[in-house]
């Protein structure tokens, strides 16, 4: 390898690695109240009068639309890097059947806990296909024929 070559590898050697970032950002999503508005709410309050101090929640319980959820998180990211959660905020106020409110229950990082997502599937009858139906059953010579599950169809 001439001179030349070598000079020109090393100086691209380091101009590619000084592209490479090592800045990160802070991202902030959700929608956190201020630790005073959090006080002010208490037991026997109204929904609107929640809402008027707090604003509208980050989500509302599916089931029974009882529990007002405010959160949010603050993400450390650098380039293609799996973000890094910094901090984690949750209020829940529970409401009663009148509408007025229960309590409220405040959740940080360290207080939560981590949900494992189960990944599993459930296999559905009548789909599972030999290896000659997969990757022959359309050519036209080796028809599908019908099983006991499709009835038929």
């Amino acid at each position: 390898m001439s001179t030349h070559n070598m000079l020109f590898s090393t100086l691209a050697g380091i101009l590619l690695l000084g592209a490479c970032s090592t800045d990160y950002f802070n991202q902030t999503e959700g929608n956190m109240p201020s630790k005073e508005d959090i006080l002010a709410i208490k037991q026997g309050m109204t929904q609107s009068d929640v809402r008027k101090i707090m604003g509208s929640p980050s989500a509302v319980s599916s089931l029974d639309h009882k529990t007002w959820i405010y959160m949010n998180s603050t993400m450390k990211r650098m380039a293609f890097f799996e973000p890094e959660e910094l901090e984690r905020n949750i209020v829940a106020i529970e409401f009663n059947l009148d509408g007025k409110v229960e309590r409220v229950v405040q959740i940080d990082k360290d207080s939560g806990r981590e949900i494992v997502l189960c990944t599993d599937e459930t296999p559905v009858m009548g789909t599972d296909e030999t290896f000659m139906e997969k990757y022959f059953g359309g050519v036209g010579y080796m028809p599908m024929q019908p099983t006991k599950e499709s009835n038929g169809l």
